[in-house]
């Protein structure tokens, strides 16, 4: 063999235990370098995708309450819920005797169309129990209630609770029987061109509360609602989960004491400022509800590792302190205009 072609060849024959060596360290630090690179975009995923469900849990259940709360006082064609015949005043839950009026929360709850947003402070209060799936309400949250009709006019329905509305009175009625001191679209009567036409909407009523327990999700505490529909043919009251995620829930109401369509002060709900029906010293006659404060507290559904939250929660007029316990939370709040409520 040819002496330039022996030390080819002995060029060829392999790396050397040194070279190994250095190779086998640069390949572990590239490796080392991905699966951190890896890890760390992983859990920024995590991260994201967490603090994203948490936005999402608050907007929904945000949104839900707002679109009550904006119609609140809207009575069809008419916005003053004082005005309605057949609506609950004091001492008197059924002045004119509506038919099948579901009770579970007590008739008052249905009809009580002089207080179109109400409420319990830091507590549950209403006469029927959460179910037994969703355990007991939250502590130190509040309740809120909001009574109004549909916005659009529907037909009369046998087994709901209806009104018929003018632009200055409305009448509460059941199973499709307009009142006869009204004449609306179903009435043969009812002329082409009235002056001052009624109008058949549906009553509606929601009372929103926090309980401990989630039926989709265990362990979570939820947004609920005890609201007031339809099941075979008749009115009934059903308690439906809304939000699993939310853990709190405050609202305070910005009050016209005046008359003149501003808001002059805030108050919790269950204050007897705005309360027609108040058996106690404190209600201002005229006193009107123009907006609503909310707040809620939504945590993850799962602790996660490494979270740290030393934020002080105080909503509304409570101070739930710093909650150390490994779940992420995000505190929202928002000021509702009742489109409604003013003169």
């Amino acid at each position: 063999m040819h002496l330039s072609q022996y030390k080819s060849a002995r060029r060829q024959t392999g790396l050397s235990l040194t070279e190994l060596m250095v190779a086998l360290a640069i390949g572990s630090f590239l490796m080392i370098g991905a699966i951190q690179i890896y890890n760390q975009s992983r859990e920024a995923f995590v991260i994201n995708e967490s603090i994203a469900r948490v936005q999402e849990t608050a907007q929904f259940a945000m949104d839900t309450i707002e679109a009550d709360l904006r119609m609140a006082s809207n009575w069809g064609r008419l916005s003053r819920g004082l005005n309605i015949e057949g609506r609950s005043f004091t001492g008197v839950a059924n002045p004119t005797g509506i038919p099948s009026v579901p009770a579970d929360c007590g008739q008052l709850w249905v009809l009580d169309l002089g207080l179109p947003v109400d409420g319990v402070n830091n507590g549950y209060g209403l006469a029927c129990l959460p179910t037994a799936e969703a355990g007991t309400a939250q502590t130190q949250s509040d309740t809120i209630t909001v009574r109004r009709a549909s916005v659009a006019p529907v037909l009369p329905e046998n087994g709901r609770l209806q009104i018929q509305s003018t632009r200055v009175q409305g009448q509460l009625f059941i199973d499709g029987a307009i009142p006869p001191n009204f004449r609306g679209p179903a009435d043969p009567a009812f002329p082409a061109t009235p002056t001052d036409p009624s109008a058949t909407h549906n009553l509606l009523v929601n009372s929103y509360y926090v309980a401990q327990e989630s039926e989709l999700i265990p362990g979570a505490p939820t947004l609920r609602r005890k609201t007031l529909t339809m099941d075979a043919g008749a009115s009934v009251i059903e308690d439906q989960e809304v939000a699993p995620g939310v853990e709190n829930l405050q609202l305070q109401l910005g009050i016209d004491v005046d008359g003149d369509s501003t808001v002059d002060r805030y108050v919790n709900p269950d204050d007897p400022i705005y309360n027609p029906n108040a058996a106690v010293a404190g209600y201002v006659p005229g006193a009107r509800v123009l907006t609503a404060r909310v707040w809620m507290i939504v945590r993850g559904i799962t602790p996660e590792y490494g979270v740290q939250d030393t934020n002080d929660y105080k909503p509304g007029d409570v101070d739930l302190g710093t909650l150390s316990d490994g779940f992420r939370r995000m505190q929202v709040s928002k000021t509702i205009l009742l489109r409604n409520s003013r003169l």
